[in-house]
């Protein structure tokens, strides 16, 4: 094998081991996501590992002092890029490296040093790493609003009042993400009242998460869904909703739990804690399923976790206390006089335990 070859193979090998490293650190000290991190690690460790001989011969024909393309900048060039793109420009660099690796692998001469097929697969798992690495990071911002009050707006419950009024007294008295769910209108008479929800909680930089309806959400361009149980299967949901929109999943026990999370839940809603009296006429009434399964979920599962069902002023710092990130609520705010003033109450008391 020439020297010029061992060269290219060698600033090839390095920018993939360098590139995979960057995206390895994002998934494991940023993001906290345990299973790309070891896909990142794996790959890594796959990729750069070769026989000690053929790494000496690789070093010996490295000339860095004499690249003539390491002083070279392209106009327009980025020099201040966000995150994202950082993680888009890292990934396709390993991607054309490993590209010309395949390649070269399959030159004459080289091919019992390397294996082509090795660095194709490894290019085309990177291909579907990035997608998720990409799409986590988008929506890392909006995961870590998941926090305080979580205010459910449900049409029945309101007994009449407007969606808009209440959610705006709730965002003034501190909510810190609105959910629009409905059982009984019809989803022509309700896609306004999300538009406007969503422009309500735009403007208070609020969150604003639609229940059930996957449809519903990307028409309103809610932040993002939320589906129960017997709702479209979240693995589904997830691969429909745009890169940057978070997925919210129910669970009643640990086992529930863990596979939201695999299947790709952005935080999963805990409930019911108490006894709740909010699920409405079309609804089947909650399993209270208490803290002590909400202690046990919080040390299954690294999302967040939106406690539900029968939270007040009086126990929301307990299950805030218990694992919860969020509590959900909506008699406690839809049904006082002063939905406002609820909230305020709610949210002091949970900024308190924290």
């Amino acid at each position: 094998m020439s020297e010029q070859t061992l060269r290219i193979i060698d600033a090839n090998l390095n920018r993939t081991g360098e590139g995979l490293r960057l995206l390895e650190d994002i998934a494991r000290l940023l993001l906290n996501d345990a299973a790309l991190t070891e896909q990142l690690k794996v790959l890594r460790h796959q990729l750069i590992r070769g026989a000690p001989s053929f790494h000496r011969q690789l070093l010996q024909s490295r000339d860095a002092a004499g690249d003539v393309g390491a002083s070279i900048e392209v106009p327009g060039e980025e020099k201040e890029r966000e995150l994202p793109a950082v993680l888009v420009a890292n990934a396709r660099r390993v991607q054309e490296a490993l590209r010309t690796l395949e390649e070269l692998a399959k030159v004459p001469g080289t091919t019992p040093k390397l294996d082509p097929e090795k660095f194709k697969q490894a290019r085309f798992s990177l291909y579907t790493i990035e997608q998720k690495l990409l799409s986590r990071l988008l929506r890392q911002d909006k995961l870590e609003r998941i926090s305080g009050l979580y205010v459910i707006i449900d049409t029945e419950a309101l007994k009449g009042r407007s969606h808009i009024e209440v959610a705006r007294q709730a965002i003034g008295g501190g909510a810190r993400t609105i959910q629009l769910r409905d059982k009984v209108q019809s989803k022509k008479r309700l896609l306004p009242i999300a538009q406007q929800l969503r422009t309500l909680c735009t403007e208070h930089a609020v969150l604003f998460i639609m229940n059930d309806y996957l449809d519903m959400a990307l028409g309103a361009d809610a932040d993002g869904l939320h589906l129960g149980q017997d709702d479209l299967p979240l693995k589904v949901a997830r691969r429909l909703l745009p890169l940057g929109k978070i997925l919210g999943g129910s669970a009643t026990n640990v086992e529930q739990a863990v596979k939201a999370q695999s299947q790709g839940a952005d935080y999963i809603a805990v409930g019911a804690i108490y006894a709740t009296t909010s699920k409405t006429t079309t609804t089947t009434p909650a399993k209270v399923v208490g803290l002590e399964t909400l202690r046990q979920v919080r040390q299954s599962i690294t999302t967040p976790i939106v406690a539900i069902g029968g939270i007040t002023q009086d126990n929301a710092a307990e299950v805030i206390a218990a694992g919860a990130d969020s509590v959900a609520v909506i008699s406690a705010v839809l049904g006082a006089e002063s939905p406002e003033e609820a909230a305020r109450q709610i949210a002091d008391s949970l900024e308190t335990q924290r």
